[in-house]
């Protein structure tokens, strides 16, 4: 007997049809013989009505209150799921974040995961009971209080259960067949992935890519515990993410070793391509800090104001400097969330910087390449480039690792940018992918 973790997203609990869809698919986990285990997130678009409500109600909601607030989306799905799943005649047992041992940080809105004691998880197991468990949420080791991961926080939840409870696999169920070469929304032509391995959907993840959330692929690599993305709207093998060397045969759900990186479904062998897809972000904004003397401690100056605001920061420039008055501009992205507050910490910080002014730039987008075959293919950076010049799309900021290219475009440009690269690199199905509904979260 196997256990098995199964996450559901909002889409896939959107309503109450879609519940009991649900309910019957875990039920019918349960009667294969395996042990399940669940977590849900808040139906269909209930969090981003609660966060609506929270600001009608205060210009500046309070963090904590904030957290009491959205929790509640996650715990009517695990109980309405619940419900669902007694009627099918099967006992489940729900419970918040905190009663499943979730123990966190006490950053309100994200918080990070420190410990998991799933002891009444075990125990709802032993009684034969499947357990509902709310996603996305904790609880403070400090202060007890309630607590939130962020958004996408469910998956990171899944992926902590699945660790905690030595689980063998962990489903994350959502709108889509699977992990495909770019969003469907975007390239109608975009090819589901079988198999990728964790970098590869670290850097899609941390790109804009909107499956997987980033922080659960990091949880899932540090504990080597395979992911497997599928659709909850239908039947279809979905995608595996693991570590190299790992398969999973998805009739058994059994791991094993492979040194070539291969992986079989439906009795098809794949080899590892090149390219793992294009993904794209219309979250981030754009700040140049100009005229910034060119000397020792300038940038350390910028970016120790930036990290004291705590702002992550993505891409970063800096232009050459001007001869003439040995000044220089630095550049960086953030999250547009973010944007404003990185303009109000550097303002503060002028007088120790010395730079001469800002300039904020939200319409931008940013397109990403991303595959471990690049390091051992040449041609893809000038593929890339001729792609996206054919498309007439200009590039403003360009950033790489050893398996992702990442450029800096116009947000009006995203979709042209998007589809001319992945026509290039030969990603396109003949046919078009399905989108049951949703986000794709």
């Amino acid at each position: 007997m196997s256990l098995v973790v199964q996450k559901y997203g909002g889409s896939s609990v959107a309503d109450a049809d879609a519940v009991k869809r649900v309910a019957r698919r875990i039920v019918e986990t349960k009667k294969a013989g395996h042990q399940v285990v669940v977590v849900v997130s808040a139906m269909g678009d209930t969090t981003d009505n609660l966060v609506d409500l929270a600001n009608q109600v205060s210009p500046q909601p309070a963090a904590r209150e904030m957290d009491m607030l959205l929790t509640a989306g996650e715990r009517i799905s695990m109980a309405v799921l619940a419900m669902a799943i007694h009627d099918l005649g099967v006992q489940a047992h729900s419970y918040t974040g905190s009663q499943a041992g979730l123990i966190t940080d006490s950053k309100h809105g994200r918080a990070r995961i420190i410990d998991v004691t799933p002891g009444r998880i075990e125990a709802a197991l032993e009684a034969g009971a499947i357990p509902i468990v709310a996603g996305f949420q904790g609880v403070a080791q400090t202060t007890k209080d309630i607590t939130t991961l962020g958004r996408g926080g469910s998956d990171t939840t899944a992926v902590a259960l699945t660790a905690a409870l030595h689980a063998d696999v962990c489903e994350i169920y959502t709108d889509v067949d699977g992990i495909f070469t770019a969003d469907p929304r975007i390239a109608p032509t975009a090819r589901q992935v079988p198999r990728i391995t964790y970098e590869e959907m670290l850097e899609l993840a941390a790109n804009g890519a909107k499956v997987l959330h980033l922080r659960c692929v990091e949880y899932a690599r540090r504990f080597d515990m395979p992911i497997h993305v599928r659709s909850s709207f239908s039947a279809r093998p979905g995608t595996l993410v693991v570590s190299e060397g790992r398969t999973l045969d998805l009739a058994s759900g059994l791991f094993s070793a492979d040194r070539a990186a291969r992986t079989t479904i439906g009795g098809t062998t794949l080899e590892q391509p090149i390219i793992a897809g294009v993904a794209h972000d219309l979250g981030d904004a754009k700040v140049t800090v100009v005229g910034v003397p060119d000397k020792p401690g300038e940038a350390a100056a910028i970016f120790q104001t930036l990290a004291d605001a705590e702002i992550n920061l993505d891409m970063i420039v800096q232009n050459v400097s001007a001869a003439s008055t040995g000044r220089t501009d630095v550049t960086f992205t953030c999250p547009m969330g973010d944007g404003k507050k990185a303009l109000a910490a550097l303002e503060n910080a002028r007088d120790v910087v010395g730079f001469e002014s800002l300039l904020y730039d939200d319409q931008i987008a940013k397109v990403s390449l991303v595959g471990a075959g690049m390091r051992s293919h040449p041609g893809v950076s000038a593929t890339f480039f001729r792609a996206l010049a054919d498309a007439g799309v200009n590039v403003e900021m360009i950033s790489t690792s050893e398996i992702r290219i990442s450029v800096v475009t116009r947000a009006d440009d995203v979709e042209a940018s998007v589809q001319a690269v992945h026509s290039a690199f030969g990603l396109d199905a003949d046919g078009e992918a399905i989108v049951y509904g949703g986000t794709g979260r």
